[in-house]
């Protein structure tokens, strides 16, 4: 009578465990697809935005116009891998676009005013831009700003010397040559700036997953303490990504005076938070210590793709602002889920 009474009890508790045990199956289950989403989330919205740009305007996915996609992400994609880096560690640069501007309007001035060859003005400009990017990390690291104040500190310093080297006028007219590295395609397809800017991004990607230098970079968005305490230079990092950001700004200013065939004090406005923007999207957390230059790229595409779609089908540019602000906003909010996710 006993043992029958011990069974009686024994048998829903031997159904709770199992019910107890499907259910952590189940809602394991449900947070592996829910991560395994948000990881690919930027790879899998840029291809459905692909199939409904294409869905609406056929000529999107022509060979000509994929090109022009390209040629059109070249400036913001070699912007973007600098503000990868800058990321990864927890920092933010928006001066990106007043630096590429500065880079533009001393390149220029430098071979259409001064009569310097292009061997002397272009890595000037360069180095102006890398000088801009090492002033703002002087300004984190000595005077210890916050990011966000130093480099808007320099966006405006940058864009004002952009505007005083001519008065605010546009410099106009390069040599053909000049013009013709984002013209000219190589083996049909390859321009040389877009060259530059995959051969950018295979680098980026070699030196962020094979080396130390990159690996010290997620150590410090992890935490500056604890990777200074693991003996990485911290101080001395910070400092060199901020002035190669500003190079590649300045990198970015060349190829985009190549396209326009001019320099221009107003270029570049924006371009900062279309740049921050292609970062977050391709999973980039602002939070520091997580981002990779294939999710960059996947961003940058993705923005590319969006700006030339919603042209193809004629929507407004005011309207595109709205759309790209949208995205932000998602991007963010999928970071914030993929964080909770983990935690």
């Amino acid at each position: 009578m006993s043992k029958s009474i011990e069974n009686s009890v024994e048998l829903p508790n031997g159904q709770s465990a199992r019910s107890d045990a499907t259910a952590a199956a189940a809602s394991f289950a449900r947070r592996a697809w829910l991560s395994v989403l948000l990881e690919q989330g930027p790879l899998i919205s840029l291809v459905l935005l692909c199939l409904a740009i294409s869905l609406m305007t056929p000529s999107f996915l022509s060979l000509r116009n994929l090109l022009n996609v390209l040629d059109q992400i070249t400036v913001l994609g070699i912007m973007a891998l600098g503000m990868t880096a800058v990321i990864i560690i927890g920092g933010i640069d928006l001066s990106v676009g007043s630096v590429l501007a500065l880079g533009m309007m001393v390149m220029g001035w430098l071979s259409n005013n001064a009569g310097l060859p292009f061997a002397v003005a272009i890595p000037a400009s360069i180095a102006v831009a890398a000088l801009c990017g090492l002033a703002s990390g002087l300004l984190i690291i000595v005077l210890r700003l916050p990011a966000f104040i130093a480099t808007l500190a320099m966006m405006s310093v940058a864009r004002g010397l952009a505007n005083l080297i001519t008065n605010g006028e546009q410099i106009v007219g390069y040599p053909d040559w000049f013009t013709a590295l984002s013209i000219v395609r190589h083996f049909g397809f390859l321009s040389a700036t877009v060259g530059l800017f995959v051969a950018l991004m295979i680098l980026g990607f070699v030196i962020l997953k094979y080396r130390a230098a990159g690996r010290s970079l997620y150590a410090i968005g992890g935490s500056a303490e604890v990777a200074r305490l693991a003996g990485i230079k911290v101080r001395a990092t910070t400092l060199a990504v901020y002035t190669l950001c500003g190079a590649l700004a300045g990198l970015a200013a060349v190829v985009l005076a190549s396209r326009l065939d001019s320099s221009q004090p107003s270029a570049g406005t924006g371009y900062e938070l279309d740049t921050i923007a292609a970062v977050v999207i391709g999973g980039a957390s602002l939070a520091g210590g997580t981002g990779t230059v294939v999710g960059t790229a996947v961003g940058v595409l993705t923005i590319g793709v969006l700006r030339n779609g919603l042209n193809l089908i004629g929507v407004s540019p005011f309207v595109q602002q709205i759309v790209i602000g949208m995205v932000i906003v998602l991007a963010v909010g999928a970071d914030t889920l993929r964080r909770r996710n983990a935690s």
